[in-house]
């Protein structure tokens, strides 16, 4: 099986130090480009299975890269972003981005974030009806949930926002995605409804609502159904 090539689109030499030998060491395959223009070439001639992109390029903006990329392309984008940036952040994961990592970020995670992309990019090939992780069960072709071998019931709305944090496990959903998904186009802007809602899900289904396992707030930015330990 050949090994997974990820394509590092970063102008900053110093992190692509850092980026570039953390994943080889990790068995992944590297190529690089440093500006919006060799990096597109580059995801068109080699079809990388994964993409860390910056928003901060020199020639183009990061996003209008994205968006390049998902013109013609499904693989996992991970974007690169400084902080204090929830605008571009949302933007981004609403055009397409699987993820981000905020600058500065360790080693541990972005591998953590790399993973999780790459098993949700096979998976997303052949989805699973059944959805796992510790205590938490749900059968989406039954439309069953259970926690610990418990069974829990919920309304209409709250497994339509559990089946939407399912399809996307392990990325951000952002508030947009989960309103258009649980309430359609019209709910725009009404996050008081996700508040409510997740409330809701973390007191059916978390230990502890106040310190969640699985559901996972991404500030100013939306949920992340957790998939790692």
């Amino acid at each position: 099986m050949a090994l997974p090539l990820i394509l590092i689109i970063e102008d900053e030499a110093t992190l692509r130090r850092f980026l570039a030998p953390t994943l080889l060491n990790q068995g992944y395959q590297v190529i690089q480009a440093s500006t919006a223009a060799e990096g597109i070439s580059m995801a068109r001639s080699y079809n990388p299975d994964l993409v860390l992109l910056d928003l901060g390029l020199p020639d183009q903006d990061g996003l209008k890269v994205l968006e390049e990329i998902r013109s013609w392309s499904r693989r996992p984008v991970i974007i690169l972003s400084a902080r204090n940036q929830e605008r571009v952040k949302v933007q981004a994961l609403d055009l397409g981005a699987d993820d981000y990592l905020a600058k500065p970020f360790g080693a541990s995670e972005l591998l953590a974030r790399i993973r999780v992309a790459l098993r949700h990019s096979v998976q997303s090939l052949r989805p699973e009806p059944i959805f796992e992780h510790g205590g938490l069960r749900v059968d989406l072709e039954k439309r069953e949930v259970a926690v610990n071998g418990n069974s829990v019931h919920l309304t209409a709305l709250e497994y339509k926002l559990l089946e939407a944090l399912v399809q996307r496990a392990g990325k951000v959903a952002t508030h947009a995605q989960l309103l258009a998904d649980v309430w359609g186009p019209g709910a725009e802007g009404q996050t008081h409804y996700l508040r409510i809602y997740m409330a809701q899900l973390r007191n059916k289904l978390e230990a502890n609502p106040t310190r969640p396992r699985y559901f996972l707030t991404e500030a100013g930015v939306g949920y992340r159904l957790n998939v790692e330990e």
